[in-house]
């Protein structure tokens, strides 16, 4: 995964989702109840794929690795519902914070420092953004992550109602490190 879906893990999930492939595939395969059917279909492969894995006759650690990646990213969905429910409802009453060293760039107009540099910034994650920001942790969606974060961080340090700055379309890039909490 990327920075940011695995800050929000660490910080949010009480274990580790299974590192292995094999450990992965006996979690999609509980989750599913044994039903050979389902994990295929949520893997992209034959049923008989799956009926082979779990016979041991052939080794999941040995599939293409697009199959690995959808294990590993179906693995993760499931990883703990009941934890990060818990955790988005816990942020959406306390509210969430995120602190960060990256790199901001910004698309303003001419003649202004939109030039992108690094900056540690501490601020608060606006509270409409909590529940996309849970939505695209359960999906593993590091892209969406990076969006909503960015656009959190804009709202609440770079854009300034009633300025220019308020039209900043900020860019949020090149992660040293993050870290999120609860207020």
């Amino acid at each position: 995964m990327g920075k940011l879906v695995d800050a929000m893990r660490a910080r949010f999930q009480t274990r580790n989702a299974p590192k292995t492939a094999r450990g992965q595939f006996n979690a999609l395969m509980r989750k599913e109840k044994g039903n050979t059917a389902k994990v295929a279909e949520r893997l992209g492969v034959s049923r008989r794929t799956v009926q082979r894995y779990v016979k041991g006759e052939r080794k999941i650690a040995n599939s293409k690795p697009e199959i690995l990646d959808r294990l590993q990213k179906e693995a993760a969905k499931d990883h703990q519902p009941r934890v990060t429910a818990r955790a988005q409802k816990e942020a959406q009453q306390r509210g969430m914070t995120i602190e960060t060293r990256a790199r901001f760039g910004f698309t303003a107009d001419a003649g202004s420092t939109d030039d992108p540099r690094m900056r540690r910034l501490t601020e608060e994650v606006p509270d409409h953004l909590i529940p996309q920001v849970f939505d695209a942790l359960r999906a593993g969606d590091e892209d969406e992550l990076n969006r909503l974060l960015g656009q959190g961080l804009a709202e609440e340090y770079f854009r300034t109602p009633g300025t220019d700055a308020e039209r900043l379309d900020v860019e949020f890039t090149d992660i040293d490190y993050v870290e999120l909490d609860l207020r």
